[in-house]
């Protein structure tokens, strides 16, 4: 039991405290509340692991909830893409919520808010409320309209509501305390007009409220027990408090917001904002794009959702910010692609190879295992022949002895078929290889059983035969951002540490049981790395993203 208790974190033994205390259990409920300007990112991950994950834990609803109060950046795509990548993450919510389900409700508090002398309409621009809230060492003064009457104030707020203002006119402030050392609390702004279209209100308001009033309001109509954000909200649960506290029912759960550390990745920006304007400029090709650090780039590079889940896990919940390094999470997404990719062979930089001693115009199809991390992944077949491709880097003309690949006069072993010895080479007008030729020991097959398919050689190479070969386009990618910490470097805009060689386009050979491979579909391509189908990919034309090597060579690179 000590050790059960050891290894809760700082959110659930919150939870156990005020189980203990006497809060009812099946009185626990938890949210995700992001909001629809932008795709979720992988600090979204994390959020969205820690609430589902305490759903699941304490059997206890959780729900989706869009903070949908600002319609100049929300659009029904990101709606849309935030709901599938909640469920491509593994995860179910109880019920699928709108913070404009409630602008009624939001509406009806403010008037009683207003009747009750706590909220009142400020008629001065955004910069005169910006100048007369004062800063962290000098009190704010008050509004001029600070003490207007609650009749004028009703009917100002009334026009706001009908659209007879114009955008900028009139603002509704919470009135509270303009000396507050916490600069939230003065007076801040809880409703503005915006003339534009909403995803799903259309044109029915013309007031929408801020972040604030709407977010513990909305918590508070779902009976969410702990409302869960990150540390910069710290500051905003003196407010969040104050709002619930002229609406609480004491017949009702009172939410409780608790913050957590935001868990940053290295050479990573994961501002939406920002985010935005890669895609905006023209820097990556969208939202999912594989170098993206978005849940539906993840994705289209070939990340699972084990694997994502995994990292939030082995990260844990932290009080205080960190960089967490990339290599890490890519750590977990090797962990769990050995475990379930297929094992293919496949050839990124080719070098012709030719047997000669193998017959002309033969062809064997030879027994290669699937995964040997699965005992369930069973065999298939791959075709053998005189011409094949191999990696240029697996052949030199002259090698040291460390030197474990193919050189002449030495054997080295083609995966899953023959023994061969390097011959000559032949080359172009430039010096250049284009052709290696090499012997094979017919005896020496791999599983025959023969003797001479036992002996031992230090090097085992992968091929492609040529006649078989399926060409494909490869994208291989690196980090978007050399910078560890890109966005921290106040002397430059995060953009000018993009990394000008993130992606590289190559044509690779495949063997030919990736013709049929589906998008999505990931593979170890053996002795190189882990690779899935892009969603660009086509009968006629097989795309592959690099979703990460077999090692951390960024690590090693570095070092």
């Amino acid at each position: 039991m000590a050790s059960e208790e050891k290894s809760l974190n700082f959110i659930e033994h919150i939870i156990e405290d005020d189980l203990k205390s006497g809060f009812e259990k099946n009185k626990l409920r938890f949210r995700f509340p992001p909001e629809p300007n932008g795709y979720l990112h992988i600090g979204h991950a994390t959020s969205i692991c820690l609430n589902f994950g305490l759903g699941l834990k304490y059997d206890a609803p959780v729900n989706l909830r869009f903070d949908d109060t600002n319609p100049a950046k929300e659009e029904q795509e990101y709606v849309d893409a935030i709901k599938r990548d909640v469920e491509w993450l593994g995860f179910s919510w109880a019920k699928e919520c709108y913070a404009s389900d409630y602008f009624q409700e939001l509406y009806d508090w403010a008037i009683q808010l207003i009747k009750a002398g706590k909220a009142y309409v400020d008629s001065q621009t955004s910069q005169e409320i910006a100048e007369q809230k004062g800063t962290t060492t000098e009190p704010g003064r008050e509004s001029p309209y600070r003490n207007r009457g609650i009749d004028e104030n009703l009917q100002l707020f009334e026009k706001m509501k009908n659209g007879e203002v114009r955008e900028g006119a009139h603002v509704l402030r919470a009135k509270i305390n303009m000396t507050s050392t916490n600069m939230l609390m003065r007076d801040p702004v809880m409703y503005r007009v915006l003339h534009k279209n909403h995803h799903r209100t259309s044109n029915n308001w013309k007031i929408y409220p801020m972040y604030d009033w709407a977010h513990g309001e909305s918590d508070y109509v779902e009976q969410v027990s702990h409302s869960l954000c990150t540390l910069e909200f710290l500051p905003h649960r003196e407010l969040y408090d104050w709002f619930l506290d002229q609406i609480y029912d004491q017949s009702k759960v009172r939410p409780k917001q608790r913050e957590f550390a935001r868990r940053n990745l290295s050479h990573t920006v994961v501002s939406k904002r920002k985010l935005l304007r890669l895609v905006q400029e023209g820097v990556v090709n969208g939202w999912d794009d594989p170098r993206m650090p978005t849940i539906s780039g993840m994705r289209r590079r070939g990340y699972t959702p084990t694997s994502i889940r995994n990292f939030a896990d082995s990260i844990g919940i932290a009080k205080r910010d960190n960089i967490v390094d990339v290599a890490h999470l890519e750590f977990c997404v090797r962990e769990d692609l050995n475990k379930i990719a297929p094992r293919v062979m496949a050839v990124l930089d080719p070098v012709k190879l030719i047997i000669t001693n193998y017959p002309d115009g033969k062809e064997e199809w030879l027994d290669a295992e699937n995964n040997p991390e699965d005992e369930q992944a069973g065999m298939r077949k791959v075709p053998f022949s005189k011409e094949l491709f191999i990696e240029k880097e697996d052949f030199k003309e002259e090698a040291n002895r460390k030197f474990f690949r193919l050189t002449l006069g030495k054997e080295v072993r083609l995966k899953n078929a023959y023994i061969i010895q390097g011959e000559k080479v032949i080359k172009d007008d430039s010096g250049n290889i284009t052709e290696i030729h090499c012997t094979y020991d017919p005896e020496s097959r791999s599983g025959s059983g023969t003797e001479a398919s036992q002996r031992k050689v230090k090097g085992t190479l992968h091929w492609v035969s040529i006649q078989h070969a399926i060409p494909a386009e490869i994208r291989v990618y690196d980090r978007l951002f050399l910078a560890e910490s890109p966005d921290t470097d106040k002397a430059k805009d995060f953009m000018e540490h993009v990394n000008p060689d993130s992606l590289q386009v190559t044509e690779g050979y495949l063997e030919p049981s990736l013709q049929n491979a589906k998008t999505e579909e990931v593979f170890q391509f053996q002795r190189i790395g882990y690779f899935a189908v892009d969603k660009e990919s086509s009968d006629t034309k097989l795309v592959f993203n690099k979703t990460v090597g077999l090692r951390d060579s960024w690590g090693l690179k570095n070092k």
